[in-house]
């Protein structure tokens, strides 16, 4: 096919332009102004025509639509999806009707062998259009080192939405391609399944356990300003006292004098569940409130919230850390914003690591569609997980991490109501 460019002053000037050159023949690609009016400049339109090469110089048969008729392809393919997604409905309405009659009130339940084989062409004709519309979507996806199967073209769309790494998309991709079992590549929906699975195994979680006999856990909460800290604090101190089946005793140490207002929160949650409170101003008296504590048997430690950048206030929290010379071991676990891309967080995560991050906890979950950059970080740095808050009710919206609530999330994006 040639391609050809034709210029006016405006859009049916060039088009005139182009029908005097090749006729009524040739294939409308794109059209777009190249220089907007302005005083004492015109307006400048330029389209883009393909024609057969053979075309030029004997004649072919005409297309159904004349050239001034048409439309550039970049709109034609948004209508073609339109279309493919009318037909995918069809499709499932025959289904819906074809499940009914199977199963008719009057008669056994048993279906016959026709209705049963048009179902399966049913299922093959449905799962060949969600890969015609996969298709469509990848030809304006970007370039990967390696080839996708039509079948596949569903999850990897999907997964690249989702904000997952594309580095990571692509070596998870190409695991898959390497060793499922051929029978499993029949449809997308089989592919999609067997992908769930493999990204369960690669996400790494911490199984929430209690304190052992006459011990106790000390756990800190670190991260960014405006994460989430105070507020997840909370949800763990009432999940530890009141939602277990044993009632622990819980006390809390605030490093965050900084902020008054967050000190005055967590004391009001305190004075609500009744709980022991100390604070924290100078790395000295961190050992100290830890030992006021001694009775609790979870300390949970709500610290400072920072840039991850700045430096200073990252290095008191590590002076506290190491001031510690208590018998007590604490657990670090960094908390993280869902809401933002994985280059954010793994930048954040590099800064608070050298305070010795045990594990992470994603808060902001109900304020993202995305979930591929969590996938990616935890696949990146083999941190495991420990908890998921999904909204701002305490103690409600704080979900255990497992494996199988991030897949799903990343997949079919995260509906609130479902949790149980």
């Amino acid at each position: 096919m040639k391609i050809l460019t034709f210029s006016g002053s405006t859009p049916a000037e060039a088009l005139k332009k182009a029908q005097l050159e090749v006729g009524e023949d040739a294939m409308l690609i794109e059209t777009r102004e190249i220089q907007k009016k302005s005083l004492g400049k015109s307006a400048l339109y330029e389209i883009v025509v393909g024609i057969e090469e053979d075309s030029l110089s004997k004649p072919m048969p005409r297309h159904k639509e004349p050239l001034t008729q048409q439309r550039p392809l970049a709109q034609k393919s948004s209508d073609v999806l339109f279309n493919i997604s009318e037909a995918a409905k069809q499709i499932s309405k025959i289904a819906e009707v074809t499940e009914e009659e199977r199963t008719p009130k009057h008669t056994s339940s048993a279906p016959s062998e026709d209705l049963k084989r048009i179902k399966d062409e049913i299922e093959k004709l449905g799962d060949k259009v969600k890969i015609i519309q996969n298709m469509f979507w990848d030809e304006k996806s970007p370039k990967t080192s390696i080839a996708i199967p039509p079948e596949f073209a569903e999850i990897y769309r999907l997964a690249r939405e989702s904000g997952m790494n594309q580095e990571h998309l692509d070596e998870i991709m190409q695991l898959t391609l390497e060793h499922m079992p051929s029978k499993m590549r029949e449809n997308s929906e089989t592919v999609k399944r067997y992908f769930q699975v493999l990204l369960r195994k690669m996400i790494p979680v911490r199984l929430e356990t209690s304190p052992k006999m006459g011990g106790k856990k000390v756990v800190m909460l670190v991260g960014p300003t405006g994460v989430g800290k105070t507020t997840s604090i909370a949800k763990l101190a009432a999940r530890y006292s009141y939602l277990l089946e044993k009632k622990y005793k819980v006390g809390l140490v605030v490093l965050d004098t900084y902020r008054i207002g967050a000190v005055e929160q967590l004391m009001q949650y305190a004075r609500m569940m009744k709980l022991g409170i100390e604070t924290v101003v100078d790395p000295p008296e961190f050992s100290t409130a830890l030992n006021s504590l001694r009775y609790s048997d979870y300390i949970l430690i709500d610290t400072m919230g920072s840039s991850p950048y700045d430096k200073g206030k990252i290095e008191k929290i590590y002076e506290c850390l190491r001031s510690n010379d208590t018998d007590y071991s604490v657990d670090v676990v960094l908390v993280l914003p869902s809401s933002i891309k994985y280059e954010d967080l793994k930048a954040t995560y590099e800064n608070f690591a050298p305070l010795g991050i045990d594990t992470m906890m994603f808060t902001k979950l109900d304020e993202t569609r995305g979930f591929g950059n969590i996938f990616s970080l935890v696949y990146e740095t083999k941190i495991p997980i420990s908890y998921f808050s999904v909204g701002q009710e305490v103690p409600e919206d704080l979900v255990v991490s497992n494996s199988d609530f991030l897949v799903d999330c990343l997949l079919n994006g995260f509906r609130k109501g479902e949790l149980s």
